[in-house]
């Protein structure tokens, strides 16, 4: 008997321990219940570091979203810093460390408030701000006892007595109607108002009142303006700014962005640049001596432009250099402390992590691992503490200390989860187009895979088209996602991708689809004739916004395709040209206005080759997108109707450009399986 039982107890064990080592495939839910980690913010004496966490749920009113804190040492774990139903944006800590700032809107607040939380002493956070109007992005000034802050605000109302005297007599007009003088008039999911934003400063002493520096300054009453970021001058007695006066221009030519600066007392404000190069994110170096910034051509009629990071002598705005002139690679984002800059760098599908001396050098790797993506770095103002966001196609961002040309996890919240999941590493594969071009293609295998066996390919192209498909994690278009039911996945880097040089990304000028989708074929072609797992009787092509341009070419075009899927795609260039909320640089790629009709306007619209429309295609459109709106889908759906191509059409009501609601994306990833399911098993 007792033999018996050690052999049934037994078998048991063997059976838990190989049921808890088979890992699964991922699915809606697991993909998107992952705990998801903000950009981490390093206290100023580098101990410490505090980040946001959001805790997803398919019931909005049920998802969280706190500040989270952990020692930068790894020795004491992350641990909730607030608790509350409104998230905690725009995050920053004193000067002395003692206070962490923070946006948040919460019980009896009518708009989101600046709110301040002592981290030393503990306790409940405090409303700092009380405007009608709202406030965010808070900065605290170089000694702690101010807090500049942004506000969205009526034109020519600067107190928070005539903002609300004017919200108040316009909620009694009876009519409803939106009247424009200029373009643009809609902005990505939004009609566009009146409101501006404007900078604030409030002292930290009590019972002090918000003040808006920007009451006295001229640029503010044209037409064209718009407000773009703000810091402190390094003394704290000026604001830098960036701003657009020409925003009305856009119809017809880039507006362009300078920097400024104004008082902290008020008056007006004095122009730094004016070069007619796009000049942003404006950072102060730690010791005061530099103005450092984004600067990148501008109405050079091109339809991409580089970011390079600039330095200028402060307060003089002398010696403009580039910091990073051989670098022909994308800055994402910077910052500086103590003399050296550290810095996130697309390159080639990775974010790589760089640092700099302020007062130029050689670009210095900070992490040899060759796998995923490194962003939104923190850096202690010794600049010894460098934390940042990595993640990788199979890993959602954590926090991590940079140590030693590599990395340490401070965060681990789905670590445990994704130790369940079958996450193949998408493989890098290369090859030579008939073009002679060097192109790059992410090769993402289904779990369970079995090189023995065949599998439908699934050709996914990335939207933009100046992005590129990268090695990180995703929710919208998640790789893992979608092969999960058997397909590899075959995701290009056309012609006009990012992370290769200005030229690369610059030559889908003229040649918008035609190129990239000829590349595109030829990519998945190249793969199917290298892996025997591959089944090359069996395609499907889709993508979103620019890729789902791309899938309506491939309807226009070829009919290889078992299936098609277009979400947020044009049909028609030129209805797209007049619907838009952008519109320049269409007519920049195609080299003229769609009257002129010229050889790209006729050859390169996918809606003149309706006649030849065949492939099986699901359309998917969110009703609030004005950056490809409805009518290009309406439109895409008439035509495949009247040409009697099965298809199926998803409109979402409340959806823009992306599929953002959680109950909306676990439809749609189901009905792109359906589609799939249907077409290529």
């Amino acid at each position: 008997m007792l033999k018996r039982l050690l052999i049934v107890t037994t078998a048991v064990l063997f059976i838990s321990i190989s049921f808890a080592q088979t890992k699964q495939a991922i699915t809606h839910e697991s993909m998107w219940l992952m705990k998801r980690v903000g950009a981490p913010q390093v206290s100023p004496d580098g101990k410490w570091v505090v980040f946001n966490v959001t805790e997803p749920s398919y019931t909005e009113s049920e998802q969280v979203s706190d500040l989270w804190i952990a020692s930068t040492d790894g020795n004491i774990k992350p641990r909730r810093l607030t608790t509350g139903k409104g998230g905690e944006g725009g995050y920053q800590w004193s000067p002395d460390g003692k206070y962490l700032a923070f946006s948040t809107k919460r019980e009896g607040d009518d708009a989101g408030q600046i709110y301040l939380l002592n981290v030393k002493e503990g306790g409940e956070a405090q409303r700092f701000t009380n405007l009608s109007t709202g406030a965010s992005s808070p900065q605290w000034s170089p000694d702690g006892k101010s807090i500049l802050f942004n506000s969205s605000v009526y034109p020519g109302a600067f107190t928070d007595s005539a903002n609300k005297k004017i919200a108040d007599d316009r909620k009694k007009i009876k009519y409803k109607a939106r009247v424009y003088t200029s373009f643009p008039i809609r902005d990505w999911d939004h009609w566009r108002e009146d409101k501006q934003t404007h900078i604030f400063i409030q002292s930290t002493e009590p019972n002090s009142t918000a003040k808006d520096i920007l009451t006295n300054v001229s640029i503010v009453s044209k037409e064209g303006f718009s407000f773009g970021s703000a810091i402190w001058s390094h003394d704290g007695t000026e604001i830098i700014f960036s701003a657009t006066t020409d925003l009305n221009t856009a119809a017809y030519q880039d507006p362009t962005t300078n920097l400024y600066k104004v008082s902290a007392k008020g008056g007006d404000a004095t122009q730094l640049t004016s070069d007619g190069n796009d000049y942003g994110n404006a950072q102060m170096s730690s010791d005061g001596k530099y103005l450092l910034c984004y600067a990148s051509a501008n109405n050079n009629y091109k339809v991409y432009n580089i970011n390079k990071l600039v330095r200028f002598d402060w307060p003089s705005m002398q010696n403009k250099t580039y910091l990073t002139p051989a670098l022909d690679r994308p800055v994402n984002s910077y910052t500086e402390a103590n003399g050296t800059i550290v810095m996130s760098v697309e390159d080639q599908g990775n974010d790589k992590l760089f640092s700099l001396p302020v007062s130029g050098g050689t670009l210095q790797l900070l992490s040899n691992n060759p796998i995923g993506c490194y962003n939104a770095a923190s850096v202690s103002a010794d600049g010894q503490t460098i934390l940042c966001n990595y993640e990788n196609a199979s890993m959602p961002p954590e926090v991590v200390k940079i140590s030693n040309n590599n990395h340490v996890f401070i965060s681990n919240f789905n670590e445990e989860k994704l130790k369940t999941l079958d996450l193949p590493q998408p493989e890098v594969v290369w090859m030579t187009s008939s073009r002679g071009k060097k192109i790059r293609s992410l090769l993402v295998r289904p779990a369970g895979f079995d090189a023995s066996k065949k599998y439908p390919l699934f050709v996914v192209f990335h939207g933009g088209p100046a992005g590129s498909w990268k090695d990180n994690w995703g929710y919208r278009w998640n790789y893992h996602l979608l092969a999960s039911p058997g397909y590899v996945l075959v995701l290009t880097d056309y012609t006009g991708s990012t992370g290769y040089g200005d030229k690369f990304a610059q030559d889908i000028q003229y040649d918008p689809f035609k190129g990239p989708a000829n590349e595109i074929n030829e990519a998945a072609a190249d793969v199917i004739k290298r892996y025997s797992f591959i089944d090359g009787t069996k395609q499907a092509g889709g993508g979103a916004s620019y890729g789902g341009h791309l899938a309506n070419w491939m309807q226009a075009t070829t009919t290889h395709y078992k299936c098609l899927i277009s979400h947020a795609g044009l049909v028609n260039s030129e209805a797209q040209y007049g619907t838009s909320d952008v519109m320049w640089g269409r007519e920049v790629m195609n080299g003229g206005a769609p009257w002129t009709q010229n050889k790209v306007w006729k050859e390169q619209n996918p809606i003149r080759y309706a006649a030849k429309f065949k492939t099986p295609i699901l359309v998917t459109v969110g009703e609030q997108d004005f950056r490809v709106p409805l009518n290009n889908s309406l439109e895409n759906w008439a035509a495949l109707q009247r040409m009697k191509v099965p298809s199926r059409l998803l409109v979402f009501p409340e959806e823009n450009h992306w599929i953002l609601r959680a109950e909306n994306s676990r439809f749609w990833y189901s009905e792109v399986q359906a589609w799939l399911k249907k077409y290529l098993q």
